[in-house]
């Protein structure tokens, strides 16, 4: 869900999205959203604990922004990623991350030249290949490693 943390602090939604693979989205009308809210205690406690471990999610990746080198945060994005982008997976199986360099550069807070950069050493050290826009990752515990974990 996205959008409902401005609709509970009224104020305006500033960021965009996009997906990423074939979706299905649907809108809630704000007045439809708050009414359900207000009459369902089960939805308002599981808002307060999403928001709860967003904001823990939030606090984490602040250290990980100050305590970590761009390489280390690059390393651990493409961990978390991996894990998103598992489909019927088998142990030993390759995991395609199909994003732009932009946007990876976007989500570790670095440029783009930096990404391309660390890229190019992780294929050296047989961590990763890739093909066009898409990351395979070869060697997980390398790339755990290079996340300093």
């Amino acid at each position: 869900m996205i959008g409902f943390h401005a609709l509970l602090a009224e104020e305006r939604y500033p960021d965009s999205a996009a997906v990423l693979e074939d979706s299905q989205i649907a809108f809630i009308p704000k007045e439809d959203f708050l009414g359900v809210l207000n009459d369902s205690k089960i939805l308002a406690r599981r808002l307060l604990k999403t928001l709860s471990h967003e904001f823990a999610v939030f606090a984490n990746s602040l250290a990980l922004f100050a305590q970590r080198s761009v390489r280390e945060r690059f390393a651990m994005q493409l961990v978390l990623m991996r894990e998103k982008y598992k489909v019927n997976f088998v142990p030993g199986m390759d995991v395609e991350i199909n994003m732009s360099r932009e946007d990876l550069a976007g989500l570790v807070g670095t440029a783009r030249e930096n990404i391309l950069r660390i890229l190019k050493d992780f294929k050296q050290e047989g961590i990763l290949e890739t093909k066009g826009r898409k990351i395979i990752i070869k060697d997980v515990n390398k790339l755990v490693a290079a996340a300093n974990q």
